[in-house]
């Protein structure tokens, strides 16, 4: 499985490792990913996403992931991630921010 963020598509950086002396290794900076539940309003139903931290904050601001979802992208968005939006928008129970934007 690989180190991204299902919902915003962070994955992992490379750089340097810099010593006192100043040498130079490579090192990876991981994203802060966890493994949660988020309930779609729209679905009825729960759905398990692998995300960062910093993605629950925004599905927050957002108004929910069903929210969250109608406004991202396509291409920064996993496989799942855009099965479950294009349910979202089969079911017809879109929220109002989408309504407001066509």
């Amino acid at each position: 499985m690989t180190r991204r963020c299902e919902l915003t598509g962070k994955s992992v950086l490379v750089g340097n490792l810099v010593s006192h002396s100043n040498r130079k290794t490579k090192r990876r900076f991981l994203p802060n990913l966890v493994q949660v539940t988020l309930m779609s309003e729209a679905l009825g139903q729960s759905v398990r996403l692998r995300v960062t931290t910093h993605a629950l904050r925004s599905v927050e601001h957002r108004g929910g992931l069903d929210a969250f979802l109608l406004k991202s992208s396509d291409l920064e968005l996993s496989q799942k991630a855009r099965e479950i939006k294009k349910k979202i928008r089969k079911s017809g129970e879109a929220p109002a921010e989408e309504a407001a934007a066509a």
